[in-house]
This record gives structure tokens, sequence and C-alpha cells, in this order.
């Protein structure tokens, strides 16, 4: 065991560059604090650590593994899923204010026009003065970013095997006062698109390794201005750098490849440890290096809280410290741990001799990332449909508690 946590370590050490790799939003995790790499007890495996793919087909099985018999099986998981999440109101205010600052400068262009002596921003700036409601508004939003996410996912998981193909985008629009005129401008624009496989192995019953590549494609575009004078050219510039982001997507010339490892190890009944370096050796993504995440993770599992019966609980509480080796985050120690807690509850199932059939499952969640609070809810139906909703914070500034960026997402899965 310790030769391949050295493994892991040399691994990341050795190939620090410059910028993050490809993140996969799991709302399970995420939920939970992003506390994950021991926990990885189904398909999160194969983002978190893969050698948690070697607890697939553990559950549900009496005559193997009777301590955990009478849960519902877990023997494969497959899941198409599709989620996102947008500050709606404040999106909605910000397009209200600048509608009523087009209108203001329209107004302010005119007046210049009818006077040789005042330009058009002098115009402005003196009706702007006359418009404390609309200073104030631009204040309230000034400069503060706006995160819209978008994923989807479709996920194949089994006894140390695990598959899986999804897609990534963000965008962080915001709103600025300036000097004289207010601007609209786009921070980040980026959407990444991987492909990624792997499996695990279990050399004791307590000890498990893993791994798997990640082919991924990152498109992205330089931030973009537009200013008050001409607000109403804002979808036309926004279609132009999608067109820029998008129009080489399906050309593979330069494409990133990486290595992840990972290890798992049940050292009690209860406690789980876990370690995985993601993003190893990975090549240049919309030419930038890669940073590799180095992740060390205990998971706890208390039997007494646990109820092994068709109406199966489970209770996990698990810690992380992520990007171990990386020093690009911040000087705060902090950010870089994460802390959680999940609760499972089958609310109705129909009981089974070796498999029970779980018609509604509950599961709540939280805890704490990188420093800011997190939580979730999630509701499965038959197994087949799940709806997740999930709320947690990550920081803007320079250090742990600068400038909090709240995301809520909600995400919805088919499968069995």
């Amino acid at each position: 065991m310790k030769w391949i946590s050295r493994l892991l370590i040399f691994a990341c050490a050795t190939s620090l560059f410059a910028a993050q790799g490809p993140r996969h939003k799991s709302l399970r995790a995420y939920a939970m604090g992003n506390a994950h790499v021991a926990i990885v007890d189904g398909k999160e495996a194969i983002y978190y650590n893969y050698a948690g793919l070697n607890q697939m087909g553990k559950l549900g099985h009496y005559d193997k593994y009777p301590e955990t018999g009478y849960y519902p099986s877990n023997d494969f998981d497959f899941r198409i899923n599709v989620g996102g999440a947008a500050p709606f109101n404040d999106t909605r205010d910000i397009y209200h204010l600048a509608e009523d600052i087009q209108d203001l400068y329209d107004e302010a262009e005119k007046a210049a026009k009818s006077s040789n002596d005042v330009t058009a921003e002098r115009a402005f700036a003196d009706s702007l003065a006359n418009h404390p409601e609309l200073t104030k508004k631009i204040n309230q939003y000034d400069h503060l970013l706006f995160n819209i996410l978008a994923k989807a996912d479709i996920e194949f998981a089994m006894h140390n095997v695990g598959v899986a193909v999804w897609v990534d985008g963000n965008a962080a629009p915001y709103f600025d006062g300036g000097l004289i005129i207010p601007y609209f401008g786009m921070d980040t624009f980026y959407v990444d698109a991987v492909v990624q496989a792997g499996g695990a192995y279990g050399i004791t019953d307590k000890f498990a390794v893993g791994g798997g590549l990640k082919i991924a494609k990152r498109q992205h575009v330089d931030m973009i201005r537009v200013d008050a004078s001409n607000f109403k050219s804002v979808s036309d510039t926004l279609d132009e750098r999608m067109s820029d982001a998008t129009s080489d997507f399906f050309e593979f010339e330069n494409i990133g490849v990486g290595m992840d490892l990972g290890v798992l190890y049940q050292a009690t009944r209860e406690i789980r440890l876990g370690a995985a370096c993601n993003n190893i050796f990975f090549t240049e993504l919309a030419g930038e290096r890669i940073v590799p995440d180095l992740t060390l993770g205990v998971a706890y599992s208390p039997r007494f809280l646990n109820r092994n019966s068709a109406f199966s609980r489970k209770v996990n509480f698990a810690v992380d410290y992520e990007n171990a080796v990386s020093t690009n985050r911040n000087y705060k120690t902090l950010s870089h741990l994460n802390f959680g807690m999940e609760i499972e509850q089958v609310l109705l199932a129909i009981p089974g001799d070796n498999d029970n059939l779980r018609a509604l499952k509950l599961r709540l969640s939280g805890g704490f990332h990188g420093g800011y609070p997190s939580a979730g809810v999630a509701l499965e139906a038959l197994r087949f449909i799940e709806v997740q909703f999930a709320t947690w914070g990550e920081e803007r500034g320079y250090y742990t508690g600068q400038d909090e960026n709240r995301i809520y997402m909600a995400e919805i899965s088919l499968g069995f």
C-alpha cells in the first residue's frame, strides 16, 4: 500500500502546471461538500476514485455479504443526467436594469444631437445623476459575476468497471458601472466535453486500486464587453462568441488525454480511507497546461445509525483534503478542506429473496465545501427516475471568505 501511495504523490508532484482540469459536477458529492474520495460506493467512483468501483455489486447479496444483504443491490448503474444552474432572479433584474439604462442612453443621445455643445456621454452622465434609483441598482450589481452552469452525462458502472461521457458548460456574465457608461461583460465562457473509462481491482477484501483514462476537449472564448451605447447588440455579440466557441468543437486535433489513479482501504467495518490523483500527465487544454488534483479522504459510516433491511438506511460522514499538492487556490488551508454527511433512507420498498425493489428513496446531505456551507436533497422513484437539488459555495477571491460564489443546481436523472 505504501508504494502505491508514493506513486500517487509522485505522479501529482511531477506534473504541476498552471490550470485546473475538467471537473465533473456530481450533485450527490457537492451536496455533501464534495467530500467523496472515500465514499465512492456508486457511479461517482468514475469521477472521484476509480478504486471505488470495487464496491459495486456488494449490496443486496446476503449469501456473499450478509452485513449488507438486505440493502437494494447495486450490481450496475446506468444513468442519463441533465442539470443546470442560474441566478434567475438576479438575471431578470439585470435584464430590466439594462433596458432602463438603454432607454436613458437613447434619450441622452437624442439630447446630444439637438445640441452641439454636449456629447452623448455627458448627457447620459447628467441624466443618470437625476435617477438615483438606477445608480443604486448599478452599485448593487457592479462587477458581480452570475454563474450559469449546464451539464449532461451518460454513465454506466458495475463491479470493477465504469465509463462516462459528459459535457460541462460555464458562463459568468457580469454588469459593470464603468467610469461614465455602464457595460455588460462576460468573464468566463467555456465548455468541457469528456469521455472517460476505467476499472478497479481488489488486491484483498479490504484494499482496492483503480485507474482510468480521460479524453477531454475544452472550448473557451476571451472576455467580451458591450457598453450602454450598444446594449441592443448583446444578443448578436453572444451569438458570435458562441459560434467561435463551437465552430471547431468536433475537430479533434487539440484534445487532451489524462490519467486518473486511486486507492481505497476498508480500515474497519465503519471506516474507509481513500486517495486519488486525477488529471495526471494531461496534455494542454485550450492552450493551458493542467494541474493534477491529489485528494486524500476518510469516510465514516456508523453502524448504529445504519439499517440493514428492506427499508434500509445508510449514513455517511466524510472529510477530504483536495488539491493537496497545489498552491494555486490560495494560501488558506480551509479552502482545501471539505466536510460532509448524508443520510439515505428507503421510504417504500418491496422485499425480495435476494433483492429489494427500491420503490422510493430519499437522500439528505449537508457539509462545507472549502469553508462554505453546502446542502442537497434527492428523491428517487422505482430507481428509474431521480430528481436532485444541491447548493454549494466556491471562492472567487484570493483567500477563504473573501467573495463567495453561491451556486444552486438542479438535475434530473433517468436510468436503472
